[in-house]
């Protein structure tokens, strides 16, 4: 995906929190990301910065399109990219792949009710808030429940009985004034539990009751001419509504849903699903369905509702949908929300569905004036090059040598004007000896389409050859030994006036260098020199390595770099001291190099 590609979607993103999924052409998710605001993270990948990471860059490249679904706020965002990424693992994301769950603060059950960090969601009637996404948050909010509101945090049976019968003993906490001990009757049940509610209001982020409470002991302390203590509440009663705000999406209450909502389009029917499992979503899907004349909304939604709970396997016992539809599943309940959490993840759900419905329609109409460019150009080709059929699949060939040395070459294919990487081909030239591009180039011609021959493949309708008529009239004595002449289109590219050479033409076709005929066979011939010259560096280096050095037994790769590396040649190398050697490779692979070179010396002597 390029910079061109991400304009023409650019203004269906909002600036909104979301979860963004970078996908292949084969729908393989490569990327999951989190973005407070969607539209400017996005973005930021298409900016052309200098610091972004190489990964990155290939990332974006390998990428054919962006989906995303909205949620409410980062904390949501932060939680379903999690989710996401533990389901999917994505090649190119190295965090959040722990199962380890988020924490919560529980409010326990229980006569006097302690508060504590957890991660285990227990149904048992306590009241449990969150998930936390940061450490540094729950702690901090913790700590600052436990000064606002002291509280036990012993796990003592504070039973009527056990208090009446003075089972227990004041503590530590209760002499530094972390608790006011209920465990002897120095704190009614009343007032232990006029404390929970507020610390209920505070993660709950309901502001207005706690703040009476707190404006109420603070008048209370200030009357009794306690103004150090009434001023520190008035600072907590400050510093506490930057800790929690409650989240629509994520509530622990909402164990195991599936939300549906639909929206209909010129004649689609578009149905999000949505899988809220322990609180959070962990999947989204959207179904495109044909809506009939006879069918209303009503019909259409519970066929989808029936499918997808069908291909996702889900056994939810309950399902929210924005009206009444049938329900055909025993022990399942549907539910039409009005007001709540369920009614603001139905929200999203239709959010979400209708930014999908925006972002397909600005896709296609992105992929019709691309399909409309390609047919052109092809059309185009056509004409130019007088061919029988669109030239939808391209195959070029290079050669490369050094002096006559290591002579390969290269095959490229393009596929709807895209280069189709998977299907290149790199050959060692086997039959020429010496430099002779005219032979290297039938050799591997007549190899190429042997193969295919050989396995049933499909042939190109454009061959290009990079070169003058030699070259062409070699490519075209493999055709016809192979009898698909009369079935291709072959041309050869001469690079000094970039002319056109055809198969039976003396005179070649000089293209208008803005023509986009000559632009395709340009990209296609300097990708196969590209491909060629590197194929052929690498097997230069391998040479350079692979004869010399690492022929001798117990010098590696590594070895071999490092006394290349030092010494600056392989002749230098060999003319090396013992001791100079064993410095870099140790004194028993420097006995063997020496011991080599002298058994080549002595059997050069003997050959004379």
């Amino acid at each position: 995906m390029n910079k061109e590609d991400y304009k023409k979607i650019a203004d269906t993103l909002p600036l909104t929190p979301g979860v963004y999924r970078f996908i292949d052409a084969e729908g393989e998710i490569l990327y999951i990301g989190k973005a407070k605001r969607l539209k400017q993270r996005i973005s930021s990948y298409f900016s052309n910065r200098k610091d972004m990471r190489h990964k990155t860059r290939i990332m974006v490249r390998n990428s054919e399109y962006i989906e995303y679904t909205l949620v409410e706020t980062e904390q949501d965002a932060l939680l379903l990219e999690a989710s996401l990424i533990k389901k999917h693992l994505p090649r190119y994301n190295i965090a959040l792949k722990s199962d380890k769950p988020y924490p919560y603060i529980c409010i326990k059950k229980e006569r006097f009710p302690r508060v504590f960090i957890t991660r285990n969601v227990i149904k048992d009637g306590s009241r449990y808030f969150g998930p936390y996404v940061s450490r540094k948050r729950i702690y901090a909010l913790l700590e600052l429940i436990k000064d606002l509101f002291k509280l036990r945090t012993c796990q003592l049976k504070l039973t009527e009985e056990n208090i009446i019968a003075q089972k227990f003993k004041v503590c530590l906490e209760y002499h530094i004034k972390n608790c006011k001990a209920p465990c002897v009757g120095f704190e009614t049940e009343e007032e232990y539990n006029e404390k929970i509610e507020q610390i209920a209001n505070i993660l709950k982020g309901n502001f207005s009751g706690v703040k009476r409470y707190l404006q109420g002991e603070m008048m209370r302390f200030a009357e009794e001419l306690e103004f150090e203590r009434a001023q520190e509440i008035k600072q907590q009663l400050k510093a506490f509504e930057n800790y929690q705000g409650k989240s629509t999406v994520v509530n622990p209450l909402i164990r195991d849903v599936d939300v549906f909502s639909i929206k209909v389009d010129e004649g689609i029917a578009n149905i999000n699903y949505m899988k809220v499992a322990n609180g959070a979503i962990i999947n989204t899907y959207t179904l495109e369905l044909e809506q009939n004349l006879n069918e209303d909304s009503k019909d259409v939604l519970f066929f989808g509702v029936e499918t997808l709970r069908e291909k996702f396997q889900s056994l939810a016992e309950e399902i929210i949908v924005p009206f009444e539809i049938p329900c055909i599943w025993d022990g399942v309940k549907i539910t039409v929300p009005k007001i709540g959490d369920k009614k603001k993840l139905l929200d999203l759900s239709q959010k979400n569905i209708s930014y999908f419905v925006l972002q397909k329609k600005k896709k296609e109409t992105t992929k019709h004036n691309k399909q409309t460019a390609m047919e052109r150009i092809l059309e185009q080709m056509k004409k130019d090059l007088h061919m029988d059929a669109l030239p939808l699949h391209i195959e070029c060939f290079d050669n490369s040598n050094l002096q006559g040395t290591n002579p390969v070459s290269s095959c490229v294919v393009f596929k709807n004007l895209k280069p189709a990487k998977r299907d290149y081909r790199h050959f060692h030239v086997k039959t020429v000896v010496g430099p002779d591009d005219y032979a290297s180039m039938e050799e591997v011609v007549y190899r190429r389409y042997k193969r295919l021959l050989d396995k049933h493949q499909p042939l190109p309708q454009l061959i290009i050859i990079d070169g003058g008529k030699g070259q062409l009239n070699s490519a075209i004595k493999s055709l016809k030994a192979l009898n698909i002449y009369k079935r291709v289109h072959i041309i050869g590219i001469a690079k000094r006036l970039e002319e056109i050479y055809f198969a039976e033409d003396p005179i070649p076709l000089l293209l208008s260098k803005r023509s986009y005929t000559l632009q395709v066979i340009q990209q296609a011939r300097n990708e196969a020199h590209r491909f060629a010259i590197e194929f052929h560096r690498n097997i230069r280096s391998k040479k350079l390595l692979g004869t010399e050095l690492t022929d001798i037994k117990g010098v590696g790769k590594k070895t071999a770099e490092k006394l290349l590396e030092h010494f600056g040649s392989v002749k230098k190398v060999k003319a090396a001291s013992l001791e100079a050697l064993t410095k870099i490779a140790g004194k028993s692979v420097a006995t063997k190099i020496q011991e080599h070179y002298k058994n080549i010396d002595n059997q050069n002597t003997d050959s004379l």
